[in-house]
């Protein structure tokens, strides 16, 4: 059996220090340290084990500016065979929409897939959408917060979905869209054989042209969200340590509330 694997990844600043474009108020990408997705390197990991125990191909794909391509090769470092970068002005800007678009193109452009694998979300935005919004678009199953796999047959899969309350078992037939959390498994270490692999590894390029989009569905003009505004988080640094037993503590923290302004609930509030 040889199974056709897709995994979506994306490169994100290293640091929480970064500059917005002051008529988009999107995240300034070029000149900052830029990092792999933390949530894409388990999808990655994931891709890549069922690759070494079934056989098949990892294709890895990423949406971004030109140094997005140093995710990729490390990506085939790692093991992947394949490695396309969505590059282009006109993608600039996208959201969680049109970002799902231009990728869903992408995908069919590569032909045939079995399995494709998305990090839970991005730590730059935390949306949790672009995975499903994927699989919408390209007709398939999908399943999010995935942290565990496993083969029932060549072309059926059982996954456990984490949940608010616990953990959810679900059976899924391919091909189908998975995204996954970091308990799923622990991803490798690049070896310097892999280094040494990713100096001359290739990455192909694909632009809005080839992959004949819809210029009014990609970039900020394609977007059906934009972000109206940012502001930082106050800290306060008129912190206090309460000490006390559990009932004391919550009780020293009511006092102060309501000092503040808070109104407590009474039994007839929670009710209603």
């Amino acid at each position: 059996m040889s199974l056709e694997i897709v995994v979506c990844v994306k490169q994100v600043p290293a640091s929480t220090r970064v500059r917005l474009n002051a008529a988009t108020n999107t995240i300034i990408r070029e000149g900052i340290e830029m990092m792999l997705n933390p949530f894409d390197a388990y999808a990655l990991e994931a891709a890549l084990r069922i690759k070494t125990s079934m056989g098949g191909r990892v294709t890895v794909i990423s949406m971004g500016i030109p140094s997005a391509a140093e995710i990729l090769r490390f990506a085939l470092g790692l093991g992947a065979d394949r490695a396309v970068l969505l590059s282009d002005k006109r993608f600039a800007g996208a959201d969680t929409l049109a970002t799902a678009y231009s990728l869903a193109a992408a995908v069919r452009k590569l032909g045939t897939w079995d399995l494709i694998f998305c990090g839970r979300q991005a730590v730059d935005g935390d949306t949790a959408q672009v995975g499903p919004s994927l699989a919408q678009k390209l007709g398939i199953p999908h399943l999010t917060a995935v942290s565990r796999l496993e083969f029932l047959s060549p072309q059926r899969i059982l996954c456990e979905k984490m949940t608010d309350e616990g953990y959810q078992e679900v059976a899924m037939e391919l091909p189908a869209l998975l995204t996954v959390v970091m308990e799923i498994n622990t991803p490798r270490f690049l070896s310097l054989e892999g280094y040494l692999e990713t100096l001359g590894a290739v990455v192909e390029i694909w632009g809005a042209d080839d992959l004949d989009l819809d210029p009014s569905r990609i970039g900020y003009d394609g977007s059906a969200t934009w972000v109206m505004s940012t502001a930082a988080a106050e800290r306060c640094k008129n912190g206090k340590e309460i000490d006390g037993s559990p009932q004391e503590v919550a009780a020293k923290i009511l006092e102060t509330l309501t000092q503040q302004g808070w109104q407590s609930l009474t039994s007839e509030d929670r009710h209603e």
